[in-house]
């Protein structure tokens, strides 16, 4: 007998009942504790699966193209692919010994293809960045995504250049027509268009520090360490900002004066609370079939101790392998940024959050090498930079359930 059987049949004898045996609590807190740990394993997977498509995404870019003018995407012929391949055997080498242990058509190949700033010079070895290879980027993309799960639920838009970018915004939600009599004039309804601008903020992963030791062992992988832990540092500081960047100094978070549709208790959340946060959310994105809950795993494990108004718990497991559980019968998306169940918190988001939130992020990542500062400790300085701007597209899509004060 299938685990969501068994708790269903559990829930089915008890609602006969009228009322939970101890037997009946017992076996079914026992199969929740299973399906938790099912439902954990299936995250992980959707997850990877969400990280795959991510890459997918990435190596099918040209990457000839996105190289600036003048660099190795120029050649007469169209052997892009060969020339990356050349250029990431290139950079492998020079995260391993620097630039000084290349030959000059290898210097000549990054020198082209290398970030620089206010005040920097392309003769300074520890002067900006160097173009990051598709396979440093995919290592790099898929660490960075593995945290915060809004992420994967937002709209991501990839831009080959950090401009601003300008889109228009229009609410007509207050028109309606009208009946019109017959020789009568066409009223006027009016239109208001906007505009949405987004940047692209510059992150760091700040400083990893490896021994000479370990850059001069082949079988240590750093091709494979080096940009995973870039990217894991540059997730952190970003996912943090989808949800709580203040839109000024930073992206602009989903709970950043985002539309309050429900107001709890303030160390609490009951069904009805999740029930009108739903209904605040209008219909016509609810017919979507897109909308989910977000929240932290601590308000995941207060929610699967509610009850609906027959006793039935509002948390049900995998009905069959490769669905989700749910929440009242919709999915949710655990993110860590979230906060918790606590007096003036907004600890519970729901909607459509690729139509309410979006992600801009530039695709040219660079990596610098600082090969002298550390030499005393017998280390190499590495850090990856990119950037990347997020925030509210439809501000009615989405809706947060905020605590009160007391």
């Amino acid at each position: 007998m299938g685990l969501s059987h068994r708790m269903q049949e559990i829930i089915t004898d008890t609602e006969k009942a009228g009322a939970w045996a101890a037997e009946q609590r017992t076996n079914f807190d026992a199969a929740s504790g299973r399906a938790t740990e099912l439902e954990h394993k299936i995250t992980e997977l959707e997850a990877d699966l969400a990280r795959s498509a991510r890459l997918t995404e990435l190596n099918s870019v040209d990457y000839g193209k996105v190289l600036r003018a003048g660099s190795i995407s120029e050649t007469p012929e169209d052997n892009s692919e060969k020339r990356a391949a050349e250029y990431e055997r290139t950079f492998g080498s020079y995260i391993r010994n620097g630039l000084d242990n290349l030959s000059g058509e290898q210097r000549q190949l990054l020198l082209e293809n290398r970030a620089v700033g206010p005040g920097q010079v392309t003769a300074t070895n520890t002067a900006g960045g160097y173009l990051i290879p598709p396979g440093y980027r995919a290592v790099m993309t898929e660490a960075m995504v593995a945290f915060g799960g809004l992420y994967n639920h937002a709209n991501v838009i990839t831009t080959s250049t950090g401009n601003p970018l300008q889109w228009p915004s229009n609410d007509d939600t207050g028109n309606v027509g009208a009946i019109l009599e017959e020789a009568n004039v066409v009223p006027a309804g009016s239109a208001t268009i906007g505009t949405n601008t987004i940047g692209a903020y510059m992150y760091t992963s700040k400083l990893v520090l490896v021994s000479l030791q370990l850059l001069q062992d082949s079988a240590f992988d750093l091709d494979t360490w080096l940009p995973r832990k870039l990217g894991e540092r540059l997730g952190r500081a970003q996912s943090t900002h989808f949800i709580t960047g203040n839109g000024t100094t930073q992206p602009e978070g989903i709970a950043t004066n985002s539309t309050n549709g429900v107001t709890a208790a303030s160390a609490a959340l009951s069904y009805d609370n999740l029930i009108d946060l739903e209904h605040s959310v209008d219909p016509a994105y609810r017919a979507s079939g897109t909308c989910r809950f977000l929240f932290n795993d601590s308000t995941l494990g207060v929610l699967r101790k509610l009850k609906d108004t027959q006793g039935r718990p509002l948390w049900l497991p995998v009905p069959v392998p490769g669905m989700p559980a749910t929440i009242n019968g919709v999915q949710y998306t655990i993110d860590q940024g979230v906060a918790s169940v606590a007096a003036t918190n907004k600890s519970v988001f729901f909607g459509d959050f690729r139509a309410g939130y979006i992600v801009r992020q530039v695709l040219d990542m660079q990596m610098a090498r600082l090969s002298e500062r550390y030499a005393d400790l017998l280390q190499v300085g590495f850090f990856g930079f990119t950037r990347l701007d997020a925030k509210k597209d439809d501000p009615r899509a989405v809706r947060s359930l905020v605590h009160s004060a007391t």
